[in-house]
């Protein structure tokens, strides 16, 4: 105490804001809100359905779990709801209610309250859910055509077929365009490239996210698939705006939680998350690898922050305290 004045002594760094987890999360509603009205106008109103569902099965295993670890109330903060979000736009229109609450519990209870809640989890819980789907169903990789069932609220049975990175050879892929637009098959939240785009550069003006994961990822990809391609830019443009990737990219490898803090270390991981991803595409039994590799990458993140993470200043050189501790 000085003067009568009480010092509060915190460790760096020091860093004074209005941003609250609550207002972040709401960012990122408010940035998935394009992707989520193109879902409805592609895939119809069951894609609406699916997303609500979604979003109420991880609001109340949240509360669940969060009363019966004896744990405060966290459902203010809204990172139940991107969750449940995420989920969706990470599943087929077609696929069953049933295996999508599945999917929210096992992000939700097994990969997030487990682990102690918003902020202690290794991995991304909606990334974790889709892969334990994508492991457990058969209908993950059944895509609806766009505009099929359009006001079907029931399981769709309507014309289904592949997306662009499955299509068999001589079949014929959509336009550009229509890639840009997301008239395509493919999950609910990853056709509408101009919608994820938008939303992208919402959370960069809100300075809720940095370019630097999104760009050296997809970059990444776009680099390897034209080496791949040999040097045929429609063959990246395809691989690029085929699959979850810029979803991938934008919403879910950007997660605070699992992803570096230094802008060096975003850069490894991102790259490392491009690199797999290609593999994956390019060697692999599936036709897409952003999950994968975003898990992957986050499991390292512990070991990059360790490198990267900078030296608080006036920390002395190992070699040279090794010196001194041996005059």
């Amino acid at each position: 105490m000085i003067n009568g004045k009480t010092l509060h002594v915190s460790i760096s760094p020091h860093l004074r804001t209005t941003k609250t987890t609550r207002s972040v999360m709401l960012d990122v509603i408010i940035a998935l809100c394009p992707a989520l009205i193109a879902s409805g106008i592609i895939f119809g109103l069951r894609a609406l359905v699916l997303t609500a569902v979604s979003v109420i099965a991880c609001v109340v295993f949240e509360y669940a779990m969060r009363k019966i670890l004896g744990r405060s109330n966290t459902l203010g903060d809204l990172s139940a709801v991107v969750t449940g979000i995420l989920i969706a736009f990470n599943c087929p229109s077609g696929l069953p209610v049933w295996m999508v609450i599945v999917g929210d519990a096992v992000a939700i209870i097994i990969v997030k309250q487990c682990f102690g809640g918003i902020g202690q989890n290794f991995v991304n819980p909606a990334i974790a859910g889709r892969i334990f789907m994508l492991l457990s169903f058969g209908q993950m990789s059944k895509w609806t055509a766009p505009m099929a069932g359009f006001m079907n609220l029931t399981k769709v049975e309507a014309l289904t077929g592949a997306t662009p990175l499955a299509v068999a050879e001589g079949e014929a892929l959509p336009s550009l365009t229509d890639m840009l637009l997301g008239i395509r098959g493919g999950c609910l939240g990853e056709t509408c490239i101009v919608a994820l785009v938008l939303g992208g550069l919402y959370l960069v003006v809100r300075k809720v996210i940095t370019p630097v994961i999104p760009c050296v990822y997809i970059g990444t990809v776009a680099v390897i698939m034209l080496i791949a391609g040999k040097g045929d830019f429609n063959h990246v443009a395809y691989q690029v705006l085929s699959g979850g990737l810029v979803l991938g990219a934008v919403f879910m490898a950007t997660d605070y939680t699992t992803s570096p803090i230094s802008t060096k270390g975003k850069v490894i991981y991102a790259i490392g998350c491009g690199l797999i991803t290609s593999l994956i595409r390019i060697f692999g039994s599936l036709p897409e690898g952003v999950s994968y590799s975003i898990i992957l990458m986050n499991i390292a993140t512990p070991l990059i922050e360790r490198i990267t993470t900078p030296k608080p200043f006036g920390t002395p050189k190992k070699e040279k305290k090794a010196k001194e501790e041996t005059a």
